[in-house]
């Protein structure tokens, strides 16, 4: 890893209603990578989304509104890289060679593909099926060093990795002759962590937080007011003993868990240190101090999306600005790769014509 400049690459999908799982399991996380001397790259995954069928007028929509709570989440788009993936040929001309890397094995191994795909596989298409390999495109086309995702991607990241490991042995003799050492693709790190890497529906603490549920009151939107926000809150289910001492004491109470889980990720604290103060309360005096974190730091956030997506030009402006610094590190990443496998490529002036 020694050999490879530290770069940092994640991604949301553009499929809409961004909520407070979104927020607290990557993109407050890549604020903090941000602060790092690393360079990152985050990217609006539309190719990605694309594996379940959109609407079009409505995934233009859904893009800008992932990129306007990346920044007004805080990322800023003159230090790190936002762009959405499609506007980068590179990731998916570099996933067919990918493509003939993996293993089929490898794949039939995913679950997230069995779990999205349910009992109708036969139907499901071929993008869901192949999704980790794009992502594999997706990371190494900038040659990135470390990955923060949630542990639902894990397997996709260790995908990756066997990807990147099998093109460094396959063409290890090429890649010396072409003067890139012993390996070309890093063995990408995962950066999963943090006080609520996983965040659980508000209405059953034993479910992810998501977009799909039903109920309103299961997720916080990040474009919901300082009222719905409180309302939420208010309405999360609990039970009817007293919060712990100890971040141990939480066990088997998904609920308890969850909720104090919110309270150390908003504040940045750990869960042990969220009990300090509030071990022994009642929720009827905890839920009211996780209102006033929450609306202190999401609010803000909610207001700022709003006035970003109804400024679309601003939006593209920084995507097209942030793909285009994308690609001028994915084209020679690509060049490099053609070259190794044995291609055929057009040179400089040939490429001006």
């Amino acid at each position: 890893m020694a050999a490879f400049t530290e770069l940092v690459f994640s991604g949301v999908q553009p499929t809409g209603n961004l909520h407070l799982g979104n927020y607290l399991g990557a993109i407050k996380r890549f604020v903090e990578m941000q602060e790092r001397d690393a360079q990152c790259l985050y990217c609006v995954v539309d190719l990605h989304a694309i594996t379940l069928w959109q609407d079009p007028q409505a995934l233009k929509g859904q893009i800008r509104e992932v990129t306007a709570a990346f920044l007004a989440a805080g990322i800023d788009p003159k230090r790190s890289i936002v762009f959405n993936q499609s506007q980068v040929p590179q990731h998916a001309e570099l996933a067919w060679i990918f493509n003939c890397v993996a293993r089929l094995g490898w794949l039939n191994r995913m679950t997230q593909f069995k779990d999205k795909a349910g009992k109708d596989r036969e139907n499901a298409s071929i993008g869901l099926y192949d999704y980790p390999v794009l992502m594999a495109a997706d990371i190494l086309a900038y040659r990135a060093t470390h990955v923060p995702v949630g542990e639902d991607q894990k397997q996709h990241l260790e995908l990756t990795r066997d990807i990147a490991q099998k093109f460094n042995n396959d063409f290890s003799q090429s890649i010396l002759a072409h003067g890139h050492g012993e390996q070309f693709f890093p063995l990408t790190e995962p950066l999963i962590g943090g006080p609520a890497a996983r965040v659980m529906s508000l209405r059953d603490g034993t479910k992810k937080m998501s977009k799909s549920d039903p109920s309103e009151y299961s997720r916080i939107n990040l474009t919901d007011d300082a009222d719905a926000i409180a309302q939420k809150v208010r309405k999360a289910k609990t039970d009817p003993e007293p919060l712990p001492s100890e971040a141990a004491g939480l066990a088997g109470r998904p609920e308890a868990d969850n909720l104090v889980g919110i309270f150390a990720a908003l504040r940045g604290i750990t869960r042990d240190e969220v009990l300090k103060d509030f071990g022994g309360a009642q929720f009827s005096s905890f839920k009211p101090a996780l209102v006033d974190l929450a609306v202190e730091m999401l609010a803000p956030i909610g207001t700022e999306m709003k006035r970003l997506v109804a400024d679309p030009a601003y939006i593209d402006g920084v995507l097209a600005d942030g793909a285009g610094r994308a690609e001028a590190i994915a084209a020679p990443t690509l060049d490099a790769v053609k070259d190794i496998v044995g291609f055929v490529r057009k040179g400089p002036a040939l490429r001006a014509v």
